[in-house]
């Protein structure tokens, strides 16, 4: 076959047939276009000093459906917040309490972010969100996760990883799920995204019977230095070979500890795993969803409850394996949700969609316990809580403070929130 024949084999071609992965949101793995085999290497691999910036991982929870803040952080002793919600507030003798010099409690089903806490690696921000809220499920989702209060544009971590990671072997982005979520397209760089590892595979060998010989000589023999499109081609087929052997070996391994059966949980089982077998992956991205409650909230129990549990327990038990790694330390996790709930409770004692609602940051670096005071139960914006700190604030001190990036760049302006990372970038 002429490979030099555009009609007959071109790079379109390739990776249109070539890189079909089970996973149907499966891009090509970026992190590896410079050495495949730099996903399989050691963590900090490259790095000379132990703790070094290279070996930082952030990982994003994102928690969908507009999380109820107000049930999730209970304002103790408020009578404005027991008056708004008569049938499902959180009775103060039920909340979870962090301590005597807290305002604040915690749902009675956190009890997996309530050990965290009295371990000092939880930090709760409160009322957090952005100027002129939307309740559009959608639209404020993507404001999220562009960093956007237009809704468009890259993602935020597409940002960071534009600016830090291009060409570099010890950078990555992996999603956990369908598709890779908007916060982590790039307009250079695009992330690996896979729902089951056990999908996650290379088909290249499944070819069409016009592509394999050529295939096959790619994969055996390697490509002229001079011929830049046999270069991209086998380069490409390696490091697709690469990232899928590597991924699937990672999360073969069982974990140290045991995880609950919640598909959150899942999801933070896997990216233990990967972490315990030293990928260089810089950024996960885990995600649940159920949290748009406009019935049955329940208070201490119902589906709101049940929800929390899961998040809660899966947070817990990744903490718990990465300690059992010697890896907690590395690891900083950050959770948010595309909205709070309306301080009232409607007619169907659910919630209907609100502002501000709260963030949680886990690990040894965080400073821990409530980073900052609870917005005003009173002094509302249209029944919603008012925000008291722009979510770019806390991303600005994740990518700053903690991976030691220009925060300004991938935020497209400079933020500030509450002080919430411990451990200097």
């Amino acid at each position: 076959m002429d490979l030099h024949n555009a009609d007959a084999y071109t790079r379109r071609a390739f990776l249109a047939r070539g890189m079909v992965m089970a996973s149907a949101a499966m891009t090509v793995p970026w992190f590896l276009d410079r050495s495949a085999m730099a996903l399989a290497g050691p963590a900090g691999a490259g790095s000379s000093v132990p703790g070094a910036l290279s070996d930082r991982i952030l990982v994003v929870v994102q928690l969908g459906g507009g999380n109820d803040g107000l049930n999730t952080v209970i304002p103790l002793g408020e009578s404005a917040y027991y008056a708004a919600r008569p049938g499902i507030a959180i009775r103060e003798a039920e909340a979870i309490k962090l301590g005597a010099r807290e305002a604040v409690g915690l749902h009675p089903a956190l009890t997996g972010l309530q050990s965290l806490h009295d371990e000092g690696m939880l930090s709760i921000v409160q009322g957090v969100g952005y100027p002129n809220p939307n309740r559009s499920h959608f639209v404020s989702m993507d404001i999220w996760q562009t960093a956007d209060t237009s809704a468009t544009g890259d993602g935020w971590l597409g940002r960071y990883f534009d600016n830090e990671c291009e060409g570099r072997p010890d950078c990555g982005g992996i999603a956990l799920g369908r598709t890779a979520p908007l916060a982590m397209e790039g307009r250079r760089v695009k992330p690996v995204a896979f729902e089951s590892a056990d999908l996650f595979r290379w088909t290249g060998e499944d070819l069409h019977e016009a592509m394999a010989e050529p295939y096959r000589d790619l994969t055996r023999g390697g490509a002229p230095a001079d011929d830049s499109s046999l270069a991209f081609l086998t380069r490409t087929a390696m490091d697709a070979q690469v990232s899928s052997e590597v991924i699937r070996k990672a999360v073969s391994v069982p974990p140290l500890v045991a995880y609950p059966r919640t598909g959150l949980a899942r999801q933070m089982a896997m990216i233990g795993a990967m972490i315990r077998a030293g990928m260089k992956t810089r950024v996960y991205y885990a995600s649940m969803s159920g949290f748009d409650t406009h019935a049955g909230q329940g208070g201490a129990q119902g589906r709101h409850a049940q929800l929390l549990t899961e998040f809660g327990g899966a947070l817990r038990a990744f903490y718990d394996d990465l300690k059992a790694q010697g890896a907690e330390g590395r690891v900083l996790t950050l959770s948010f949700s595309e909205f709070g709930r309306r301080v009232g409770q409607n007619a169907s004692n659910g919630t209907d969609h609100g502002a501000a609602a709260p963030m949680f940051l886990a690990g040894p670096m965080v400073r821990a316990g409530v980073a900052n005071p609870h917005p005003s139960l009173t002094d509302l914006d249209d029944g919603d809580l008012k925000y008291a700190v722009d979510f770019r604030g806390v991303y600005a001190a994740a990518l700053g403070d903690w991976m030691g990036a220009d925060a300004a760049k991938a935020l497209g302006g400079s933020f500030r929130g509450p002080k919430v990372i411990g451990r200097a970038g």
